[in-house]
């Protein structure tokens, strides 16, 4: 079994990212007004493009995407966020997902109540 032994039976590649534009080439009309959204989502507005970076940061966290970690940890580092604020918002995307997954033993106390009635 060649390819085990460094990890290259991973479903998630680096070089995969460069290939992002690549999902356009069947439906070029979305794509294009993908790009327009995306772009004026991440333009400097109310929120800077640092601050919009370190969201982006964390959410991907939140969503577990290897490949918006990687874009989104060399934008955060391009717009001159730092490392240890880079940490912190990994840390408020855990405690989001952490929060969200305590919150809903409200319906498990819910469901346990119903059933022993």
């Amino acid at each position: 079994m060649t390819g085990h032994a460094h990890g290259d039976d991973s479903y998630y590649h680096s070089h995969d990212l460069a290939k992002f534009g690549d999902i356009g080439k069947d439906a070029p009309e979305l794509w294009k007004k993908f790009l327009g959204w995306y772009s004026a989502v991440f333009a400097e507005g109310a929120l800077s493009e640092r601050e919009k970076s370190l969201i982006a940061l964390a959410v991907a966290h939140a969503v577990q995407c290897p490949y918006c970690i990687d874009a989104y940890t060399r934008a955060c580092l391009e717009k001159g966020s730092n490392p240890e604020q880079m940490t912190e918002a990994v840390h408020v995307s855990a405690a989001i997902r952490g929060g969200a997954a305590l919150v809903h033993g409200v319906q498990m106390r819910n469901h346990i109540d119903k059933l022993s009635m």
